[in-house]
């Protein structure tokens, strides 16, 4: 990667790469808890997203920034995202959006199978995209990735930030978790906005699987082109924290069971009232780090247990 002048402050932690926005303000290290809310089907689930959409077009006017989830979490969202496209019932409504991208393997073609920006092309179609305000992905087909991160980051700064930051949760070792794709000890803190991390074998394995479990249509080229990805590009702790709103969605537990535990982790899990033990908290298992913000909603099915 190259390293470039850029508006954020650059950290580096043993070789994963942070940007920040400068900012004065001390954070408030609140832990608000989690309180899941149950469903009975994916459907529900979908339904009760959109319905956190609909809710925030009601509370404001003008633009939604909103990032869309990946893999399994949000295809029933998505999916009834693209039947309100494919009517003109929600026109006013899609016209609004802005919509952004949270993580991506990279470098990684762009109309790679294993892609996110393909599988939300997939399932949303192409009237979503042509109804929209705007699409702003991570890009993974270039070296400059840092360079291209800062782009991408510039706009949504521009555009006010994100008013739902739709969001999963990805199982880890030792039972912790991530967000977006904020790893276990990578070192992110509550003021990076967005990241260049290293990839291990287990997120490619779970990307990979998870994208053959949703149904993506890929290929033996597309696979190996993606086992070859050296990075993830994601958005950090402060995107998350900084968002209006956070909707979570936890669907797969059946095809991905490891998310019983980890879940549970983060639900019982109390953050530290001392700032430096919770930020080792955080550290060690960043799917935490959805406790620390006010407006969270958690929508589950009955296969977590909980």
């Amino acid at each position: 990667m190259n390293k470039i002048n850029s508006p954020f402050t650059r950290d580096e932690d043993n070789s994963n790469v942070w940007l920040s926005q400068k900012s004065d303000q001390e954070f408030n290290f609140t832990d608000y808890g989690i309180t899941p809310v149950v469903h009975g089907s994916e459907a529900e689930v979908g339904q009760a997203m959109l319905n956190e959409l609909y809710s925030t077009a009601a509370s404001k006017e003008g633009d939604i920034n909103i990032t869309l989830l990946g893999g399994r979490g949000a295809q029933e969202l998505h999916r009834l995202l693209g039947e309100l496209a494919n009517s003109t019932h929600q026109d006013q409504l899609l016209a609004r959006l802005n919509v952004f991208t949270q993580d991506a393997l990279a470098p990684l073609s762009m109309n790679n199978g294993f892609s996110f920006v393909r599988d939300f092309e997939r399932i949303l179609g192409d009237a979503f995209f042509k109804k929209i305000k705007s699409f702003t992905p991570m890009r993974t087909d270039t070296k400059d990735l840092e360079s291209s991160l800062t782009g991408y980051l510039t706009r949504l700064e521009a555009l006010g930030g994100l008013d739902i930051f739709f969001i999963g949760h990805g199982p880890e070792e030792n039972q912790a978790s991530h967000l977006a794709y904020i790893k276990p000890f990578s070192g992110a803190k509550n003021h990076h906005i967005a990241g260049v991390i290293p990839i291990s074998s287990s997120i490619l394995e779970h990307h990979i699987n998870k994208f053959k479990a949703g149904g993506s249509p890929v290929n033996e080229s597309d696979e190996k082109e993606c086992r070859s990805a050296e990075y993830i590009l994601t958005l950090g702790p402060a995107a998350i924290l900084q968002a209006k709103k956070v909707v979570q969605s936890v669907v797969d537990a059946d095809s991905a069971p490891a998310k019983i535990q980890t879940y549970a982790n983060v639900l019982t899990t109390k953050l530290s009232t001392d700032k430096d033990q919770a930020l080792q908290q955080l550290n060690a298992n960043p799917g935490l780090w959805i406790r620390l913000h006010p407006n969270t909603k958690s929508f589950v099915l009955p296969n977590l247990e909980i």
